[in-house]
Parts: C-alpha cells; structure tokens; sequence
C-alpha cells in the first residue's frame, strides 16, 4: 500500500507557516466592551508531513500578554472542507471551524454555547494574512470582533 500524500489543497495551507507579526482593531464586544488596538504574533508550522499546519498566537497590549490561542489546520477530504481546531487561555474547550479555501482566502465557521463564529483569512497579498473574526446569533446579522493585519517576518 502506497502511503497517503498531501493533497493540493494540503499544500495551499502550508502558505500559512512562518512568522507573522501584526496589529488587531478589536471593535467592542462583550469580551472587550471598549474595543482598542493589540499587537499579535503568529508562528505557523507544517507537521506530520504536509497534512497539518499547527500554530501559536499571541495577543498583547502594551508588556502585557491579553490571549493566547493554538491552532491546528487541517482538511477533510471526503466533505472537501478545510478545518481549523482552535484552543485557547479562555479554556472553554475546543473549537472546531469548518469551510472552504479559495483563490487564498478562507471563510471557516464554528459554533458553540456562545453562538456562531466566523474566521475569515486572506493570503492574497505576497507576505500579507489578513483576519477577521465575527460573532451571531442567527447566522444572518455578523458582528465584527476583531480584525488583523499580519506581516511575514
């Protein structure tokens, strides 16, 4: 039996490893009701021979570090849905967003106790990720959390 490869799908996530350093408008919202500017890092890396892309993020504002998280980026072949398993220092468990990637953008939704979650990523830019995060109830009316502008180191 000839072992699994990476698919291209795979090998268009692995765009996602390096180091990317960045700002964050965070609009008010319940976890942040003033809203405000933080700095993030992102350190990404491929594993297990193509079929991950694993990563550490860190929030801080000023000296003092506000969130951290670690994701896991994967795809599932047979739904033809990219994955994206999310763990953080809130520590309400894991997070599993699910969606599509296309031309180098992402659009993953998650959804738990506290509602719809939507993460959306854009590599179209050389050495530029760009994120958003929203939140809803419903699934109709999104509510921006956070928005970043990464740059690859």
């Amino acid at each position: 039996m000839e072992m699994p490869k990476p698919t291209p799908v795979h090998r268009e996530l692995a765009a996602l490893a390096g180091r990317w350093t960045g700002d964050e408008t965070m609009h008010p919202s319940p976890w942040d009701p003033q809203g405000g500017v933080a700095k993030a890092t992102i350190s990404n890396h491929v594993a297990c021979d193509g079929f991950w892309v694993t990563g550490d993020y860190e929030q801080r504002r000023g000296d003092v570090v506000t969130f951290r998280g670690h994701s896991v980026f994967g795809y599932d072949a047979p739904s033809g849905e990219v994955t994206l398993h999310w763990f953080d220092s809130m520590g309400m468990g894991t997070d599993v967003f699910r969606g599509k990637l296309e031309e180098k953008r992402m659009a993953l939704t998650s959804q738990n106790a506290m509602g719809l979650h939507r993460m959306t990523y854009d590599l179209s830019e050389k050495g530029t990720l760009r994120s958003r995060m929203e939140t809803s109830r419903d699934g109709k009316q999104w509510t921006p959390m956070f928005d970043g502008v990464y740059h690859r180191e």
